[in-house]
């Protein structure tokens, strides 16, 4: 029976330099040619999931993308989105609204860009790191054309000004969105019941494959419902404090020296009956 393996990117089957090593791609591919199936879960919007997945070479019969943190999945070789899950424009509009006040940047996605209503180092470095085009609009509610699947607020320097917004938010619309943090300065906000841990259930059943033929790798706190669904979830030795503890194999090696590929020989590879 064929395993699927479900992995983060950042800090996980990338490098520190947003790169995948050579003993990374060689386990993902062997994999691919056994029969299994590759899932990038990311919190990324899709667009750019895409294009991390053109550059690794996962638009191959067998891959898929989590995008959004489990808002979107959508199937890369066959260019087809299998689920989506948005906010409203009006609560994204209020959200908006509450982060100017505290002074927290705030963007969100349209299916092609970045949509942000002012510049600033936050956004640039965003794009810069994701390859995402980006646009300054004066109202995301004008400017959206469909239901954004996720907000992103980054506050870099205060951190527990951002941890009071996810708090007020939680509070207030805890009925309808989730907030959790990707690393300490990206709080994402996303629709009640999405993770990627949901996603990986609902391809699962998709997919006809059973939740024991999974393995999950991660290393942040949006990475723990999604640990926590797959049968064997692996943390990489780098991940964020209080992730490991939701591990069922914690890597010897770091996401700088092949520990996605770690995870893939001891748990995927050969296991084709």
């Amino acid at each position: 029976m064929s395993k699927i393996f479900f992995t983060d990117l950042d800090g996980t089957l990338l490098n520190d330099a947003k790169e995948i090593s050579p003993g990374n791609q060689r386990a993902v591919n062997l994999a691919l040619q056994q029969g299994h199936r590759i899932v990038i879960a990311t919190g990324r919007p899709l667009a750019s999931a895409i294009i991390q997945a053109e550059r690794l070479g996962l638009i191959r019969e067998g891959c898929f993308v989590i995008a959004f943190n489990g808002g979107e999945i959508y199937d890369v070789f066959r260019k087809q989105v299998l689920y989506r899950n948005s906010l409203s424009r009006e609560l994204a509009t209020s959200v908006f609204e509450e982060a100017h006040q505290l002074g927290i940047y705030i963007q969100t996605f349209s299916d092609k860009e970045v949509l942000a209503e002012k510049e600033c180092p936050q956004l640039h470095d965003y794009v810069r790191r994701t390859l995402q085009p980006f646009r300054i609009v004066s109202s995301v509610f004008d400017a959206l054309e469909e239901d954004p699947c996720k907000l992103l607020a980054i506050e870099e320097h205060h951190h527990d000004v951002i941890v009071q917004f996810q708090q007020e938010l939680l509070q207030k619309y805890g009925d309808i969105l989730d907030c959790y943090f990707s690393n300490d300065a990206y709080l994402e906000i996303v629709p009640a019941g999405v993770t990627k841990g949901d996603a990986v259930l609902r391809l699962c059943e998709y997919l006809d494959i059973p939740v024991e033929n999974t393995v999950a790798a991660g290393d942040a706190p949006n990475d723990v419902e999604m640990i926590r669904a797959a049968q064997i979830g692996a943390v990489m030795c780098n991940a964020f404090p209080g992730v490991k503890q939701y591990a069922d194999y914690i890597t010897l090696a770091d996401n700088n020296h092949d520990g996605a590929a770690e995870i893939i020989s001891k748990f995927i590879l050969g296991s084709l009956n």
